[in-house]
């Protein structure tokens, strides 16, 4: 795969816009590092800043540590190309990122993952438990969303859209995790969290021993203390250390 920029396509968008690819890019190449990528399936989409209803997802055929700035496509509500380009986009995570697009104004990015922790939690009939501090912070705005097959139906959007309300983690049924926030950092940071806490609650049934929930009343008070934890920042916090990472890594996402 060419890694270089496409200098069309750089001189064409603006710095903001191309600043945003950057970060959505990096994103990409962080869950490919993390391991939560599911060879080129599910998808990662962020709202491009403007008037119009467009926003970016990831070329469909290209492994997640390979998405570089310039390779991600910009596509409209309709899932038609604004910026023509030789890549196509999947059908099935357009209807997810494109429902959910469009109903909230402050999901500007949305994050669908399949990992193996997420998506067995997922099929557990009490979904995420209150065990662990990490469970705390997606539990205080968690919504469920039935299985429905692959995501491919239009009807589907509103049904997904009512049950994610006005959220920021959502599990879908049998099928994996799915975080949204203003910021591709804040997305990545909620994610990151609800995958670990999917994966520390295997974890802790696997002992085989009785789990200890975390007493009533602490969830409510745990958006209070997230905030004072990253100092009101969210997912800036971590991510420019997260950037330095992928620099040392040689990841591609700055091309």
């Amino acid at each position: 795969m060419n890694t270089t920029v496409n200098t069309a396509i750089k001189d064409s968008v603006g710095q903001q816009e191309w600043k945003l690819r950057q970060d959505l890019a990096a994103c990409y190449n962080l869950v490919a590092h993390y391991g939560w990528d599911d060879l080129i399936f599910t998808h990662i989409s962020a709202r491009v800043p403007g008037p119009e209803h467009h926003f970016l997802i990831n070329p469909y055929g290209l492994m997640f540590d390979e998405i570089t700035a310039s390779s991600l496509v910009k596509v409209d509500l309709n899932g038609d190309k604004v910026i023509d380009t030789e890549f196509e986009i999947n059908p099935a995570g357009f209807t997810i990122h494109s429902a959910i697009h469009e109903a909230r104004d402050d999901a500007q990015v949305v994050l669908h993952l399949h990992t193996n922790a997420g998506v067995a939690v997922s099929a557990q009939k009490q979904g995420l438990q209150a065990i662990s501090q990490q469970s705390l912070f997606p539990l205080t705005s968690l919504s469920y969303h039935e299985y429905e097959g692959v995501a491919l139906r239009e009807d589907e959007k509103a049904r997904l859209q009512n049950d994610l309300g006005d959220t920021f983690f959502m599990i879908l049924r049998n099928h994996g995790l799915l975080t949204c926030a203003q910021t591709v950092a804040d997305a990545f940071l909620n994610m990151y969290i609800l995958q670990r806490a999917c994966e520390i609650q295997l974890l802790a049934q696997s002992g085989g021993g009785e789990l200890t929930p975390v007493p009533s009343g602490i969830v409510e008070g745990m958006q209070a203390a997230a905030k004072q934890v990253t100092r009101n920042a969210g997912g800036a916090l971590a991510w420019p250390g997260l950037l330095r990472k992928l620099d040392r890594l040689n990841a591609p996402y700055k091309q």
